[in-house]
């Protein structure tokens, strides 16, 4: 496991887990604190090809502008988009399967599922499609043809949880060959077909970015301003 902080922020160890915390600041600057196991690595070794994660996790607020979460993916925005990325990957398809927090400010979904809030969301895409090369022809010319596209290339899933995420609660999400299983305090809470294709890295984090492509092909992203944030998690097991 590696720990990775831009300036100001920080990463604690407690009793029990792990305490990620951003600084106060405007939006001309990056913050994030990550916890990860593929530090380093190429994607085609990273270490997950199936998991069931669990942990106890609560945050500073309802909505931390920006993004957060736990679960697993394969990096795919590399130089472009961060989220604690390694600046010398190049960008892919997005495959990942997660309990993933969003502002107000992203819209990160391409088949118009749930995109904002507290999700259960997964994400399969193929190394490549042939759609892919219309789709990056289109993109200078019309964005919304291009976001068509990419939907029905990138296979997604998602479901939004009304949880309490700044009280302590049990998480646990279950990805195998057949099925991914979401759960909150042991109760099953979300299920989905829609299976990352391998393989994966683990991911624990919380920054101030976000990205944005609507359905009209409005395509954003970038850093917010904040005040102090931070995610912390206990009893962190992988099986």
């Amino acid at each position: 496991m590696k720990a990775r902080t831009t300036p100001g922020a920080s990463i604690d160890k407690t009793e029990k887990g792990y305490l990620l915390k951003i600084p106060a600041g405007d939006s001309s600057s990056y913050r994030f604190a990550q916890i990860d196991d593929y530090f380093g690595l190429p994607r085609r070794k990273f270490p997950h090809h199936s998991l069931t994660l669990s942990l106890r996790a609560r945050t500073s607020s309802l909505s931390l502008p920006g993004t957060w979460g736990f679960g697993l993916w394969n990096d795919p925005f590399g130089m472009s988009l961060g989220f604690g990325a390694n600046r010398f990957r190049l960008p892919t398809l997005p495959n990942a399967v997660w309990f993933f927090g969003a502002s107000q400010e992203n819209h990160l979904s391409f088949r118009d599922k749930p995109a904002q809030g507290f999700l259960a969301q997964s994400f399969c895409s193929p190394r490549f499609h042939p759609l892919l090369i219309p789709a990056g022809l289109a993109l200078p010319f019309s964005r919304k043809t291009t976001r068509n596209l990419l939907g029905r290339v990138i296979g997604e899933d998602s479901s939004a949880l009304s949880v309490d995420v700044t009280q302590w609660h049990s998480y646990r999400l279950e990805w195998s060959a057949k099925r991914v299983v979401w759960y909150v305090d042991e109760l099953s809470v979300f299920e989905s077909p829609v299976r990352p294709n391998p393989p994966l890295g683990l991911v624990i984090w919380v920054d101030n970015q976000f990205a944005s492509f609507t359905p009209d092909g409005k395509l954003s992203f970038g850093v917010l301003e904040g005040r102090e944030e931070w995610l912390e998690i206990e009893d962190l097991k992988m099986q």
